[in-house]
């Protein structure tokens, strides 16, 4: 991958990780877990959580002139102790009332 950016914030929240892999424009969530006491690195970034990244990811191409033609996807990095997953295309983009009025 090649990362475009690192801790984009606007006012919808933040994205860890923005760069392009295979022709994708990737949107990347980054999560730590020392160990599973408060459950698996993978499964904290939820419903609301994939919400809050799309408002980012939407505004994000908005501001930087990037259509909807252009391919994007939703990527986790789950880190649990010293073992690395990347989860490619982890969660479809979900649309809100918001984010709609920026296209």
């Amino acid at each position: 991958m090649r990362i475009q950016e690192r801790n984009y914030r606007n006012r919808q929240g933040e994205i860890d990780i923005i760069g392009n892999h295979n022709g994708y424009l990737v949107f990347v969530e980054v999560k730590y877990r020392e160990n599973t006491e408060k459950g698996y690195a993978s499964e904290a970034v939820d419903y609301r959580k994939q919400c809050r990244i799309c408002k980012v990811a939407d505004y994000y191409r908005y501001t930087h002139g990037i259509g909807s033609k252009t391919g994007i996807r939703y990527d986790v990095v789950a880190i649990q102790g010293d073992r690395i997953q990347w989860i490619q295309n982890a969660f479809p983009h979900i649309e809100t009332g918001r984010t709609q009025r920026w296209k």
